[in-house]
């Protein structure tokens, strides 16, 4: 996305996305998508695919066959019942649709399992934000009051990751990587916790890899598949302090990032019996979700 991008353009494509979101599991035409975005069926068509690299269509259904793999992964629903939730008009165009998107067809994937690629989408709105409109000073209206700090045991368990090369925040990351990570590690049915971004100790620090990764925890007798490029490493058991802000719109994510950054920057440890302790493990940060505030944590150890 460039710097000369329309942002109400992007608010229309958002409202797209959210639509469909909404309305995943319904018939969607054209015409109703662009209602939504309050344009012509053909420039809303136009619109989205400039901004998202996706047809409407295509987008829906990678979409709609993402969320169909995690249920065929969890559930005990039939494969034709999945196919008929999602829209799908029939078991062998469902077959057909997930064996092109996945690899491998609906029975072998619940018989197998494994990490697949699932289509993760992100808002444009909130990208662009991000992206352009970075570093915005906060005002005293959006400074949080209250940071939630608690300290939780993490057992010894595997880490699997995907590095880059010389990242050291997420921007750098994905311009490294690339977006499709998160599909990855959102489709391992094993893992402990919900995948995170992360900050790596230097000892877990390969030479001409990068700092920050992403990747999921996973139980200490994973026995899984380890997807190509991505390495499965062993951590110990550690505290981590983890520090919670207020929910927040969406659109203000970063502000309220840098919200927790500050209170982390000035806390002190000590006061409640541990110091910081970065060799220990990663730190990490859960995906900034407005409903539940930007949550990160950081390893400790106890003061002797």
């Amino acid at each position: 996305m460039t710097p000369q991008t329309n942002p109400p353009e992007l608010a229309a494509v958002q409202k797209m996305q959210e639509y469909i979101e909404e309305n995943l599991r319904e018939p969607i035409n054209l015409r109703t998508l662009a209602n939504a975005a309050g344009y012509s069926p053909f420039h809303a068509a136009r619109l989205f695919k400039e901004h998202t690299g996706k047809t409407p269509f295509e987008y829906i259904r990678a979409l709609r066959l993402s969320r169909a793999a995690l249920i065929l992964r969890d559930g005990s629903d039939s494969i034709l019942t999945v196919a008929l939730d999602f829209v799908f008009s029939s078991h062998a165009g469902f077959t057909r649709a997930f064996t092109r998107q996945f690899g491998l067809s609906p029975s072998e994937y619940r018989k197998k399992g494994g990490p697949l690629n699932l289509f993760i989408p992100y808002k444009v709105l909130a990208s662009y934000h991000a992206l352009h409109q970075g570093g915005r000073k906060m005002t005293p209206e959006s400074t949080t009051r209250t940071i939630f700090v608690q300290v939780v045991e993490r057992p010894a368990r595997k880490l699997l990751l995907k590095r880059g090369q010389k990242a050291e925040h997420y921007y750098a990351y994905c311009e490294e990587v690339g977006c499709d990570v998160w599909g990855v590690l959102c489709s391992i049915k094993e893992a402990l916790y919900e995948p995170v971004g992360l900050w790596l100790p230097a000892h877990l620090i390969p030479e001409g890899t990068s700092k920050y990764a992403q990747g999921v925890e996973l139980p200490l007798d994973y026995s899984g598949a380890v997807p190509e490029g991505y390495d499965l490493i062993d951590l110990p058991p550690c505290k981590m302090m983890v520090f919670q802000g207020e929910p927040y719109d969406d659109s203000v994510f970063e502000e309220a990032i840098q919200e927790v950054w500050n209170h982390i920057a000035t806390f002190d440890p000590t006061l409640y019996g541990y110091r910081w302790a970065p060799e220990v493990a990663p730190r990490f940060q859960l995906a900034p979700m407005g409903y539940r505030g930007y949550i990160e944590a950081l390893p400790v150890e106890p003061i002797a």
